[in-house]
């Protein structure tokens, strides 16, 4: 008996609002693509057997899978447009800096190190003397960081900043092996724990999401072993070695990507079309997405 031949499969057409036209191979069937003509980033069509569940509760701003961000230059506070797929302003992000009030901390710490460092070294013999650098160090970065105001992230409605709709805590001043942050909607309701290691970071970046309970559900870790090596080395080397995440269940499966563009303003796109199922609450993607960017200095 002879078999019928296989079926190619169906190509993909993607229709950009700028006039082009593309056909594109069957396995870009739902990705996000970016139009190289005008820059817009389009879903191509949908992937085989997904269903997008909509969330019960949950603001329209943040019932979606693709989120655009760009940060805008030249602002004191950390600022940045939150948009959806099609272009639309969605939402807006400000985290503040404290310029001064972080210089002064810093002048606080460099006092408290001469005085600890030339107070240790002056009760120590010749020899030493290191151990009133190290402690003069150790000051210096208790204090500073002591000094310095926690930076909090409001994410707002619009840029009038009228209606608040989420925020993440910075939850410590001083810490030395891992840093949290607290995901509340604007009833006080915890959603979530942001954290980050540091010395996990040596090696690999990587945030966690943890329940109240601190059971972790998902992380989000650099997309690249090699490039991350490459980036302690020689820096982001003028945005060629972007940092870009995945993010990953806690069983391992991929449920996105956050990637920086290579433009010249800060660009940023995450996506979660990977996460159907919403395992990942958007509101909490969202801002541990701000918390890449801002937690990282990419």
């Amino acid at each position: 008996m002879v078999e019928p031949p296989a079926q190619p499969a169906t190509a993909v057409t993607l229709a950009c609002p700028c006039g082009e036209v593309y056909d594109l191979k069957p396995e870009y069937a739902g990705r996000l693509l970016e139009c190289p003509v005008c820059k817009r980033h389009l879903r191509a069509g949908a992937a085989p057997g997904a269903v997008r569940r909509f969330a019960i509760g949950v603001d329209s701003a943040f019932d979606r899978d693709v989120f655009l961000l760009r940060e805008r230059v030249l602002t004191i506070r950390s600022k940045y447009e939150v948009w959806s797929q099609q272009g639309t302003p969605v939402l807006y992000v400000e985290r503040p800096t404290f310029p001064l009030r972080t210089l002064v901390a810093y002048a606080l710490g460099i006092l408290a190190a001469v005085v600890v460092g030339g107070a240790v070294a002056g009760v120590l013999p010749g020899e030493a003397k290191l151990l009133g650098a190290l402690a003069g160090a150790a000051a210096f970065v208790v204090v500073s960081m002591s000094a310095r105001p926690l930076r909090h992230v409001t994410v707002f409605r619009d840029d009038s900043r009228r209606e608040v709709m989420l925020r993440v805590l910075q939850d410590q001043r001083v810490a030395v092996l891992r840093r949290t942050y607290t995901v509340l909607l604007p009833t006080g309701e915890v959603l979530a724990r942001l954290v980050k290691h540091y010395v996990h970071n040596f090696i690999r970046k990587r945030w966690y999401v943890e329940t109240t309970t601190g059971r972790r559900v998902a992380l989000a870790i650099e997309d690249s072993m090699v490039l991350s090596l490459l980036r302690r080395v020689l820096g982001p080397l003028f945005g060629l070695l972007r940092t870009n995440f995945l993010l990953v269940s806690a069983e391992g499966a991929v449920l996105g990507e956050f990637n920086r563009k290579f433009t010249l303003l800060d660009r940023y796109v995450l996506d979660l079309s990977a996460d159907p199922e919403r395992l990942l609450d958007r509101r909490v993607a969202l801002a541990l997405g701000v918390m890449l960017d801002t937690g990282e200095r990419r």
